[in-house]
């Protein structure tokens, strides 16, 4: 939604721009794409005026979530030249729903109904499809007729693919001991995706080889390893482009810290619009937005703030009248990491909660930070929050309860700490209350979350000492992290001294004044995370004296990992958070759950049955 000190606007009914003939006349704000539903595929339209539809098939799981944020920027390049530019997540991720069948055969129908959504919605006579990885490789086997493919470093066969995934499981998917996770028998983990049976047996059968026909008759294909598809393409009568992508690596191998690759966009944005049709006429018309429903739970879009973007999770029968704020973690965009939020909402749209999950500027799809700066840790973060809270309030949906994870809780804190509408906050896997002006957030979690042990206890380790004889490691570096560390060190063992805890800005201050107006925090960790030191310096060593300074007393979850990709442990977070909205409810407030006013009634409407 759009909103104005007038009040709030559906996406849909935001007013035309008068004279404006193509997408590139039309204001920024006005060109925003619009969410709209492919089967069980949620996605965003871009309308444009130019009748050659771009179509964007991301890949799957980990690899996806960390480009997340980039693949964005290239819809919002070939959107901006006037072509209708479609992207979407696939059934079972994201914001999609879960498919009634098998993944694969999800995915492919996906792309299949995207094309047909650009012809038949966009006006488009011509389709590009471009493909990341495994998309590429699943956009060359949909079998549909398109004029342009773009294949990203794909994957020349499904096996290929899941060996590629097992050796990333293995660096990514860590326990507290920097032991590989426990995998699940016939099925494979990767940064808290879950690859099924089915999936993994669906995978196998892919070979980009054994097709009898070219996907198109014009191809660019960039990555590594990609000759012999090329010549396999060409002699099924193709004209292919072929060549490097240098920096496939910094798109999809680090969710924190990926960077858009502009030179190669650049270069596949070029190859969508070579000899598209001029603009001629006034943009497709946008189609009105979607809302998600299920057989529990109804979902809803909008915009609101400055920017930001967000999904009402309502329940579709009974609303306890509780509202959950979710706030991102990191740099995960709503869905949350391995899509456990989207999973969360939907759950506790069964219990009769709903619950409100958004990106903050420059996450997901919220607008960029004004300073293109990192929102972790951002003090001025927490003013996405209050937007988000102000926004629920004018939809009759006032949060009383915010989680976050990470990064993400400290952010629920501050909101908190500064928001009397909020009553409590479950804040999982916390760092720290506070962070001092000017700390360098960026080599922080550098040098914090990547590694389980500081760097005193890695100077007894021969490798390290091998990085710093070889340049990899610097010795400037190295001082100023141990600086930084035994700072924390200090700034835990007086944080329980008299003048700083009778303060009222001191982090006991700020609870104690919180406490003093009802709101409770309950906090929940994994098994040994950097921030439970942390918990102990601040309210003391007896659990007693936490629970009561709290509300709550602290929760370990042993055996889990920090971003609790277990589902045991996501069960375990699932009651505790449904425990703390119940035990903090200002009375018996349930009710039926609200229906949207006309004008938000989003269509193409989906529905199934429970």
């Amino acid at each position: 939604m759009l909103t104005d000190g007038a009040g709030v606007m559906p996406i849909a009914d935001a007013p035309p721009i008068a004279g404006a003939s193509s997408v590139a006349d039309v204001p920024a704000a006005a060109a925003e794409p619009v969410p709209v539903a492919l089967g069980d595929a949620f996605g965003w339209y871009s309308p444009g005026d130019r009748r050659r539809g771009v179509l964007l098939c991301g890949t799957f799981g980990f690899e996806q979530w960390c480009a997340y944020r980039s693949w964005r920027e290239l819809a919002a390049m070939t959107a901006a030249s006037g072509c209708p530019t479609l992207r979407f997540d696939y059934p079972g991720q994201g914001d999609s729903r879960d498919p009634a069948g098998p993944e694969i055969p999800a995915a492919l129908a996906a792309i299949r109904a995207g094309i047909a959504f650009l012809r038949e919605q966009g006006g488009a006579e011509e389709i590009v499809v471009v493909g990341l990885r495994l998309g590429a490789t699943l956009a060359a086997l949909a079998g549909e007729e398109v004029d342009r493919l773009v294949m990203l470093a794909p994957f020349p066969t499904g096996k290929a693919y899941r060996r590629e995934m097992a050796m990333q499981s293995r660096l990514i998917d860590v326990m507290p001991d920097r032991t590989p996770m426990p995998q699940e028998p016939d099925a494979l983990m990767v940064g808290s995706f879950l690859l099924g049976s089915e999936t993994l047996a669906d995978l196998a059968r892919l070979d980009l080889a054994a097709a009898g026909r070219a996907p198109a008759p014009e191809i660019l294909l960039l990555g590594p390893k990609v000759d012999a598809l090329a010549e396999r393409y060409r002699a099924l009568g193709s004209a292919v482009e072929t060549g490097p992508f240098p920096d496939l690596t910094q798109l999809v191998s680090d969710p924190l810290f990926s960077r858009t690759p502009d030179q190669t966009f650049a270069r596949v944005r070029d190859f969508a619009l070579a000899g598209a049709p001029a603009p001629g006429g006034l943009p497709s018309a946008p189609p009105a937005p979607c809302r998600l429903e299920d057989g529990a739970w109804s979902e809803e879009p909008s915009r609101f703030g400055a920017g930001l973007v967000g999904i009402l999770c309502r329940p579709r029968g009974t609303w306890s009248g509780d509202t959950v704020l979710v706030v991102n973690s990191g740099r995960n965009p709503r869905a949350g990491h391995g899509r456990q939020t989207t999973r969360l909402a939907r759950r506790l749209a069964e219990a009769g909660i709903a619950s409100f999950r958004f990106d903050l500027r420059g996450i997901g799809d919220s607008a960029p930070r004004p300073d293109g700066s990192l929102p972790l840790y951002a003090a001025d973060s927490v003013a996405d929050v209050t937007a988000a809270i102000d926004h629920l309030a004018a939809l009759r949906h006032p949060p009383g309860v915010v989680l976050g994870n990470c990064s993400g809780a400290y952010q629920a804190f501050q909101a908190l700490s500064g928001d009397p509408r909020l009553r409590a906050a479950v804040l999982v896997n916390l760092y720290c209350f506070e962070l001092k002006p000017g700390t360098d957030v960026e080599t922080m979690v550098r040098d914090t979350f990547r590694h389980s042990q500081g760097y005193m206890a890695r100077a007894r380790q021969g490798r390290f000492w091998r990085r710093i004889l070889t340049g990899e490691l610097g010795l400037a570096r190295i001082a100023r992290a141990l600086l930084r560390d035994g700072a924390a060190r200090l700034d835990r063992a007086t944080a329980r001294m008299p003048w700083r805890t009778l303060i009222r800005t001191s982090v006991a201050g700020r609870v104690a004044s919180l406490r003093r107006r009802g709101a409770r925090i309950c906090m929940v960790y994994s098994a040994d995370d950097l921030g439970i030191p942390t918990v102990r310096a601040h309210f003391g060593t007896s659990d007693a004296g936490i629970a009561r300074r709290l509300g709550y007393p602290v929760q370990i979850l042993d055996g889990s990992d920090h971003n609790l990709s277990r589902p045991a442990d996501q069960d375990r977070v699932f009651a505790t958070l449904e425990r703390v909205v119940r035990e903090t409810r200002p009375g018996d407030r349930a009710q039926a759950a609200p229906e949207p006013a006309a004008a938000n009634d989003l269509s193409p409407r989906l529905s199934r049955s429970a």
